[in-house]
């Protein structure tokens, strides 16, 4: 299983200035094919300076949801870190 891109991420308007919303298409190679899932994420930065990610399924995946989602999270990480997600 590896995650090859996040497309069609639109953030959504919270007047929490901590906490984003996005909306976006995972694509997913699982054994050999290329899936798309629409998916929703949020990104909270904590008092403490910690990021805290949330990630949920809007379409089924047949898949183990627990290394799915970790392996999201990391490419969610790495596109915030890199400046890859809208402001």
């Amino acid at each position: 299983m590896k995650v090859l891109a996040i497309n069609n991420i639109v953030r959504k308007d919270v007047p929490i200035y901590y906490r984003r919303l996005f909306t976006g298409i995972v694509v997913l190679e699982l054994m050999k094919d290329s899936v798309e899932r629409r998916i929703d994420f949020s990104i909270e930065n904590k008092p403490t300076g910690a990021k805290e990610m949330s990630v949920t399924f809007l379409d089924t995946v047949d898949y183990p949801l627990i290394p799915l989602t970790r392996e999201v999270k990391k490419f969610i990480d790495h596109l915030d870190v890199n400046g890859g997600l809208p402001s």
